[in-house]
């Protein structure tokens, strides 16, 4: 687990600007860097190391090819490469480092071919020195990031915008079609980055960069994309096991695979442990594979109507494991509040982001590496939302398609009646919005949304095109949970969890994201994903071998933390600051009246929205932090 930085062009004292940029993203890799410059100085690569396997000078990076042909930066881990090195022809090794092994097969298979065949997760730059390309590239489910730009002076890419804002040249202009997304969805999904002029490379695709492609942002080709969560979920064969034994079995296997795959270290490594099905599914898969106690980890809450840590506790004893836990309060939040602009480089709001950061601090203190068990809602269904969503699915489809764009009418005059009461007033037009819906995908996305039109909240803000102008899949479910897995999976989920961990420089791996696990779970039958009414049949059955059910009945809460009431009590002053309407009016970025009234519609108990004003304030924080002219 690293961090990479890349300028390729024209730019003044690049070395000096490379060791720069490794200097503001050292906590991705804190036990080494390396600069490489090429001979004409137009290109430059960076790398900070967070050293996990093969930890001696040979895994040292940038690395050079055995023929010095190929240059490459990496941030990652290839969970096959061992296997991947048996298959290579006539090649020679110095150490037993995943980036030597990448490169190898790169020199003999390609790039294409090899990103098939690799099982990881990963950001990386390759030069071609006979060539003259560059190719950036990411794993299939974006677990790892990568940001590139365009400046007067040539290309930068990196894993963290914040390594490239100073770099001159880089644009620090807002794009408003981020924000517009951002007050969507809390996040801003990909390729879209805060900045005009930046991007992130999506999931599960590489980019080539040719010589004139390099100085020039208007000739750049569109990523390619080398594997499709979409078009596997798409074909689907609904497959049905012989028993129900057997499909436990065959998950069992497949899953407990790519966990010892990935418990692949020359390091101290752990677990985090809420006590709900997906976490302690990966515990007790790996603490059947280790010959040792492993280390698990929970974050608890005072306030008890959010703690699961004595669930999760009472898990790590039946398996066994040397267990930590630590608990908070909103106490404990208000001193995360200025380093939060500083973990996510882009404004980022998914209010768990407080306990996620608590919990990789703790973690980091005690291992290097930590499994966890994401992944297993969008796998399996088990999102409350799903639930709602079919609820009112149904509801809507009760009423003849002829008579909908009228009722949805309605609805908004109804919104509009209740102006006074915005609690009212967004009820009905999330009624109007379900009703006017063309298709699953668009009837999903209000249920995901915060700001349902956040086109009126951003001054001049266009809503960019996103994974929900997909086509939908056969039934709602699955539309609902691919969108998840091509949308909030990559873009909140897992850069909540990458941006966190790597600020205290603790690498997180997620056993269900092995692509082998995706394509098992999207073949098979629905039945073995929902059954009387309950989400996650497989996962549950096969954790049962390990843990009794007695010890997981219990509704699901999810990683959330009692925000409402902090920005009623310790966090009102903080937030109050950021939210002022001078500041709001002077910056001319958002809609001043309705945040005011949103505002005071949370302090005077006419509904909770915290996870509204969460965006907002996030925004406001990341401007602050990093002085951002608006």
């Amino acid at each position: 687990m690293c961090g990479i930085v890349g300028l390729i062009g024209s730019f003044e004292q690049k070395q000096e600007l490379l060791t720069q940029a490794c200097e503001r993203i050292q906590h991705r890799g804190p036990d080494s860097q390396g600069v490489w410059l090429s001979d004409n100085q137009q290109v430059g690569f960076a790398h900070v190391r967070l050293a996990i396997q093969d930890l001696s000078e040979q895994g040292h990076q940038p690395m050079l090819s055995d023929d010095g042909r190929y240059v490459l930066v990496f941030n990652g881990e290839i969970y096959n490469h061992l296997e991947l090195r048996e298959q290579l022809h006539k090649a020679t090794w110095r150490g037993h480092s995943d980036t030597e092994t990448m490169l190898a097969c790169f020199a003999q298979w390609g790039v294409e071919s090899t990103l098939r065949k690799m099982v990881g997760m990963f950001a990386f730059a390759l030069w071609d020195k006979e060539e003259e390309t560059l190719t950036l590239g990411r794993d299939r489910f974006g677990e790892k990031p990568l940001y590139y730009a365009h400046s007067p002076y040539g290309l930068l890419f990196s894993s963290d915008l914040r390594a490239l804002m100073p770099v001159a040249g880089f644009n620090r202009q807002i794009n408003r079609q981020a924000v517009v997304a951002l007050m969507r969805h809390n996040y801003i999904p990909a390729p879209y980055t805060i900045f005009e002029g930046a991007y992130k490379l999506p999931p599960a695709s590489y980019l080539v960069f040719s010589h004139d492609q390099l100085w020039n942002q208007h000739e750049w080709s569109h990523p390619t994309a080398y594997w499709s969560a979409y078009d596997i979920a798409k074909r689907s064969s609904d497959r049905i096991f012989e028993s129900d034994a057997a499909a436990i079995d065959a998950f069992d296997k497949v899953l407990s695979d790519a966990v010892k795959g990935q418990m692949l270290a020359d390091v101290k490594l752990g677990a985090f442990l809420s006590g709900g099905t997906d976490s302690s599914l990966i515990a007790a898969l790996m603490q059947k594979q280790s010959e040792q106690p492993i280390r698990t980890f929970a974050i608890g809450f005072k306030d008890d109507n959010y703690n699961e840590a004595p669930f999760a506790k009472a898990v790590a004893q039946h398996l066994g494991t040397e267990h930590t836990e630590l608990y908070m309060d909103g106490d404990d939040a208000l001193g995360l509040f200025e380093q939060l602009p500083l973990m996510y480089s882009e404004p980022f709001a998914d209010s768990s982001q407080l306990p996620v950061a608590v919990m990789m601090k703790m973690t980091a203190e005690h291992v290097k590496v930590a499994l966890s068990g994401d992944a297993g809602d969008e796998l399996f269904g088990g999102y409350n939302r799903y639930k709602r969503a079919q609820h009112w699915w149904t509801r809507c489809h009760n009423v003849p398609a002829f008579l909908r764009p009228l009722v949805s009418r309605v609805a908004h005059q109804m919104s509009l009646h209740y102006g006074d009461s915005l609690e009212k007033q967004m009820k009905w037009q999330q009624f109007s919005l379900l009703m006017q819906a063309k298709n699953s995908v668009k009837f999903y996305q209000p249920f995901v949304s915060y700001w349902k039109n956040p086109e009126q909240l951003v001054v001049n803000g266009v809503e960019p095109a996103t994974a929900f102008e997909n086509n939908p899949l056969s039934d709602l479910l699955k539309t609902m949970m691919i969108t998840d897995t091509l949308s909030y999976l990559p873009d909140d989920i897992l850069v909540k969890v990458d941006r966190a961990a790597m600020y205290y420089s603790l690498e997180t791996r997620v056993p269900l994201l092995d692509h082998r696990i995706f394509e098992f779970v999207w073949d098979i039958h629905p039945r073995y994903k929902w059954r009387d009414g309950k989400s996650k049949w497989l996962m549950k059955e096969v954790l049962y071998r390990y843990v009794p059910q007695t010890l997981l009945e219990r509704p699901k809460k999810g990683f959330s933390v009692p925000l409402g009431d902090w920005l009623k009590g310790p966090l009102r002053e903080w937030a109050w600051d950021l939210l002022s309407s001078e500041r709001l009016k002077k910056q001319g970025l958002l809609n001043e009246a309705i945040i005011q009234k949103t505002w005071l519609a949370h302090q005077t108990g006419q509904g909770d929205w915290s996870a509204q004003l969460w965006g907002v304030l996030m925004l406001q924080a990341w401007i602050d932090a990093y002085d951002i002219a608006v």
